[in-house]
């Protein structure tokens, strides 16, 4: 059998982005196939995995979620098991994700608990969502796996490791993706009377956008609207027929993030009038709050503070956005950090974590499942 550290560097070879996790899966099946399947049930769903395990003598079902995909990145870490995938890179963890979760299903499969687990190891967290899609098939044709508590972790390169950090309530924000296109006329520099120049109107679109959170937010709310990327024009002396703005909105709130759509829309519209020209909005992907259940998640850090060479902190929230919010908008359960003790953040190229968060996280994750299986309030 296999080492977890080994598995973490075979998985962290082969990212693969949303929906095409098509080796990870593969590898995932043939790990826990490898397993005794006396207790086990394994149900695919697109290019992610479910895999449920029979109780002792159950009277619920705990669920563990993991995200499976990788990142359009460009590894730079120089490591001897760095991607063997040009251009895409295990860069927000999910290699460490998956690894905890092959090694928790191990432990509980061996030694199994009173009550049912299901572990689900889904695809597309980075995009464009796995989460919503897999919690409605869940519901829809498999709702005897549908788990009635349910957990997660997120891999903290600013904690070092044995620290695990979360809070009751909201932890991560709304999110969601923006792409606005705007069309006009292209045409010679020389005769900018006979076009409509998108860059001039991108540009102003733009800095109107930056006006929302300032002044039709209320200031007690916490939101973001950041353009990140703008695209416009082919060379020099032609004015250009097409820009492109690229961003994301972050708010603390679902109805702010309406609020947020409804000015950028009402934007657009001015910008069409004012530049006559055509403007088209794509919000793609966008993620529900994780919002912790407040009772589970006290528990969960008393828990954590008498665990040994383990160090918890009630964190505040931030505005990073995780499609595991959608799981517990109608099941309990929570979400937290755990240190790996890097100095290169999420999504970065050189993202190198501490792999002795592996074998810290898997005994503290069994020990806190057992602690449940034997708890009558949830």
């Amino acid at each position: 059998m296999k080492t977890l550290q080994q598995i973490r560097r075979d998985l962290h070879q082969i990212p693969e982005i949303g929906f095409q996790e098509v080796k990870t899966q593969a590898y995932l099946l043939e790990e826990i196939e490898s397993l005794h399947q006396q207790r086990l049930t394994v149900v695919k769903w697109k290019t992610g995995i479910v895999v449920h395990v029979k109780g002792l003598n159950p009277t619920k079902t705990i669920g563990w979620r993991t995200d499976i995909d990788g990142l359009p990145i460009e590894e730079q870490t120089s490591l001897s098991y760095e991607s063997t995938h040009q251009g895409y890179m295990h860069a927000c963890g999910h290699d460490i994700h998956m690894t905890v979760a092959l090694g928790l299903l191990r432990q509980i499969n061996q030694t199994p608990i009173n009550d049912s687990m299901v572990f689900l190891f889904q695809p597309a967290e980075e995009g464009p969502g796995g989460a919503l899609p897999m919690r409605q098939w869940l519901k829809t044709q498999h709702p005897e796996f549908l788990p009635d508590i349910i957990f997660a972790f997120h891999i903290a390169p600013e904690y070092p490791v044995g620290t695990v950090a979360t809070r009751p309530g909201l932890l991560f924000a709304n999110t969601s993706e923006l792409f606005i296109d705007l069309r006009g006329v292209e045409g010679h520099a020389a005769f900018p009377h006979r076009t409509k120049d998108m860059s001039v109107a991108a540009a102003s679109l733009l800095l109107q956008l930056q006006t929302i959170v300032s002044r039709s937010i209320n200031p007690l709310d916490s939101a973001v609207v950041t353009i990140g990327k703008m695209t416009s024009g082919t060379v020099q002396n032609i004015i250009s027929g097409h820009a492109r703005l690229e961003g994301t909105i972050r708010t603390m709130d679902a109805q702010t993030m309406d609020t947020v759509k409804n000015r950028i829309e009402a934007l657009c519209k001015a910008t069409e009038i004012a530049f006559e020209c055509q403007v088209d909005i794509d919000y793609g992907s966008g993620y529900y709050q994780v919002s912790n259940t407040p009772e589970m998640t006290v528990d969960f850090l008393k828990f954590a503070d008498q665990h040994q060479a383990t160090i918890s902190i009630e964190c505040d929230a931030a505005m990073t956005g995780e499609d595991f919010g959608y799981f517990l908008q109608e099941i309990p359960g929570l979400l937290f950090w755990a240190g790996v003790d890097s100095i290169y953040g999420l999504h970065n190229a050189k993202l190198n974590p501490d792999e002795k968060v592996i074998d810290y996280l898997v005994p503290f994750a069994e020990s806190y499942i057992r602690s449940l299986s034997n708890h009558d309030n949830f």
